[in-house]
């Protein structure tokens, strides 16, 4: 039975979304899925599937053309995203915390409001990041977790930056922990989110800086086996005197906190892996239902009207998971409206939450032997239950934003109860 197309009807898109879907779905079809039962077993990065990325140019997907990548939009890089994720959850969700780097510094960067001093600076620094990703290979990450309210948006970020000159070069010294460092010990560089150290900081003193992976003073640390994407080898990573050049933002200063107000979508880009693990999930029910999977005895299970309501009602569901996830492609930009803003949010629950549901439906309706570790299932159930609990916006994050926003406008307070 053919495939059906992440975006449904491939019709409505570009000729570059279509070309770099393609790629996308015939790497992971012939690369990715075979190799993605030993990642998750082994809980190791997929260095393999990298190499064939950067050969497939897919690392420099969202790098801006004038600077040789392939210039690809939101839309564009969250479709080949969720692709990618159909065949290795782990490898399309540590792929995110890389592009984003790269999409940060691009067309988001340009959104932003900065002076004249503040966009040549960045102008310079990114040609020296982008030019790393492009024409050396180099594999980016983007740290985000310290356990606490920063990477929800509460507070500043612990880890500091205190600026610092050496040798006449003007820099930083950067000091602090990262939980759940996806791609620790893989990348070459890690994006680190932090404050500038100065008296009264707060988060509009946020910094975004390249901190190369030999610099002296990174280290990772602790072990690494989680329920799942265990692929993304998330471990702690430690910073302890680390000295990088000014050269080293991948932002100005202070210019994260703005993108975070204005550029809300950017947090929205973890979700296109479950929209991916959503469509694996009903891909092998009807490939089984069909006895199309490889390796398994060609019985046929899909005369039992069971079995075609539960494939109903997960046609259903994807059908409207994949509606919300389109939408909020479309709707990407800076500055969205009230109900734009609502509906990144509503889109990121439906998507994490369908995922884990269409994944234990689908086990339900397939059966016991769907769990064996042979098989993909019980590895897509797996890596689908830990989306609703990613930062910044977990499944409740998500809810409790959209219920307090929606009965909310700006600056609304309620009157106390007389008691």
């Amino acid at each position: 039975m053919a495939a059906m197309h992440i975006a449904g009807n491939p019709q409505t898109l570009t000729p570059l979304q279509r070309e770099l879907i393609d790629v996308a779905a015939t790497l992971g079809r012939e690369k990715f899925a075979p190799r993605a039962g030993e990642v998750d077993r082994d809980a190791r990065f997929p260095f393999e599937n990298y190499e064939d990325m950067k050969r497939a140019g897919l690392l420099a997907i969202c790098v801006p053309r004038a600077h040789g990548g392939l210039g690809a939009d939101f839309a564009t890089y969250v479709m080949v995203a969720a692709e990618i994720g159909r065949h290795c959850g782990a490898t399309a969700l540590s792929y995110n915390m890389h592009v984003c780097s790269t999409m940060w510094a691009g067309f988001i960067a340009d959104a932003l409001d900065m002076t004249p001093a503040q966009r040549a600076d960045h102008e310079a620094n990114r040609a020296l990041h982008f030019a790393n990703v492009v024409r050396h290979g180099k594999v980016y990450s983007q740290p985000f977790s310290e356990g606490g309210a920063a990477a929800a948006g509460k507070a500043p970020w612990g880890t500091l930056a205190t600026p610092a000159t050496r040798d006449g070069v003007d820099g930083y010294v950067v000091n602090g922990k990262k939980i759940f460092a996806s791609l620790s010990g893989a990348a070459d560089f890690y994006g680190v989110l932090c404050t500038v150290d100065k008296p009264g900081a707060t988060i509009k003193d946020s910094l975004y800086l390249a901190l190369p992976a030999d610099a002296p003073g990174v280290s990772v640390v602790g072990d690494w086996d989680p329920l799942g994407m265990r692929g993304t080898v998330s471990r702690t990573l430690l910073l302890k005197d680390v000295w990088v050049p000014g050269s080293a933002r991948l932002m100005p200063e202070g210019l994260y906190a703005q993108a975070a107000m204005r550029y809300p979508h950017m947090f929205a880009t973890l979700s296109p892996t479950y929209m991916g693990l959503a469509q694996a999930a009903y891909d092998f029910t009807v490939a089984y239902l069909r006895a199309e999977v490889p390796g398994m005895p060609p019985v046929k299970r899909r005369m039992y009207p069971t079995k075609q309501i539960a494939v109903a009602e997960m046609r259903v569901a994807l059908e409207q998971t994949r509606a919300l996830f389109l939408a909020n492609a479309r709707d990407a930009g800076p500055d969205p409206d009230k109900d734009t803003r609502l509906r990144i949010y509503a889109a990121h629950y439906t998507i994490m939450e369908n995922a884990q549901a269409l994944a234990a439906k689908a086990i339900r309706t397939c059966g016991g032997q769907s769990m064996l570790k042979s098989l993909p299932l019980e590895r897509i159930y797996r890596d689908s239950r830990c989306g609703s609990l990613m930062l910044p916006w977990t499944a409740e994050l998500c809810i409790d934003r959209l219920g307090r926003e929606c009965l909310y406008e700006p600056g609304e307070r309620d009157e106390e109860l007389e008691s």
